[in-house]
């Protein structure tokens, strides 16, 4: 497909996320559309080529695919409900945080419009959109996302993880968190050992190697054995149980309390591994952390 003929986009809601997008579709050479409640934003934009849309009807008549990135969902209804009579024929590609609740919603309401709905997630930040290692989550219909593959492409790689709009969502709320929860016991481990005089750039080479270990695919990676663990239902403990770990993490919330740093974080996961010995698990692995995890703190 030459550039002369490259599928054109609409890209509402340019916030840093979308206005990147809107940058990586016009760099490869997509006409693109863009609209914003803050229509100022659309300038810099615009001269780069983009056309701006007055309206939100304008922007959906611009092209068939649509691809949204706003705050949240309710962000759609507002800036889309008063042009819904636009929305027959449209693909609405939606990249906006929201629950899986909210997305399976949002695929009934674009239905009920005529318009076909995919969710996505995209798993970097703005600066990284279209570069190498950009990903997104999409889930919704295969054949629609099949249809916009090449202009998405551009975005970053294609992952479609089912048919559920909810699974998008969940895909990309587990990798935040696992995101989120290295690099927080990162700073929390850093903070522990400063309080010792150790720098951080002291402890990131022994903190990587942690990380590292964890990933291998070898006998030894963490992640592959929990991940056996857990397919199976059964957690080993006789090198290392849960009430050996529950008694590790006691200590290290002690030592976070004598250092004078905040306990928060260690003191959840001392909780959570004290619940699983209280539930029958003190004689298993560590993996059978997993099965506390599986329901609510109430019936634990």
């Amino acid at each position: 497909m030459t550039a002369q003929n490259l599928a054109p986009v609409t890209v509402i809601g340019l916030g840093p996320m979308g206005a990147t997008m809107a940058e990586t579709f016009l760099a490869n050479g997509h006409p693109t559309t863009v609209w914003n409640r803050t229509a100022a934003k659309a300038e810099p934009l615009v001269a780069k080529g983009a056309t701006h849309a007055p309206t939100p009807a304008d922007a959906l008549a611009a092209a068939e695919l649509v691809v949204i990135s706003q705050i949240d969902y309710r962000a759609m209804y507002d800036s889309l409900g008063p042009a819904t009579d636009a929305l027959k024929g449209r693909v609405l590609v939606n990249l906006s945080s929201g629950s899986p609740a909210e997305l399976r919603a949002a695929g009934e309401w674009a239905a009920a419009h005529g318009a076909d709905l995919v969710t996505g997630g995209i798993m970097v930040p703005p600066p990284g959109i279209g570069k190498p290692g950009s990903y997104v989550f999409y889930s919704g219909p295969e054949d629609v996302l099949g249809r916009h593959r090449d202009a998405l492409q551009v975005l970053g790689d294609i992952s479609h993880v089912g048919e559920d709009h909810g699974l998008a969502m969940l895909y990309y709320q587990a990798q935040l968190f696992i995101f989120w929860s290295t690099l927080t016991s990162y700073m929390h481990a850093t903070a522990l050992l400063g309080t010792a005089g150790v720098s951080a750039g002291e402890f990131r080479p022994f903190a990587a190697q942690t990380v590292r270990e964890l990933a291998e695919d070898g006998p030894m990676g963490f992640l592959k054995i929990l991940t056996e663990e857990m397919e199976a239902r059964t957690y080993p403990g006789e090198l290392n149980s849960l009430r050996m770990q529950a008694v590790g993490m006691d200590h290290v919330v002690e030592a976070s309390c004598d250092a004078g740093i905040d306990t928060a974080l260690p003191s959840a996961l001392r909780d959570l591994f004290a619940r699983g010995v209280a539930e029958g698990y003190g004689d298993d692995g560590l993996g059978s952390v997993f099965e506390v995890i599986r329901k609510p703190a109430a019936q634990s």
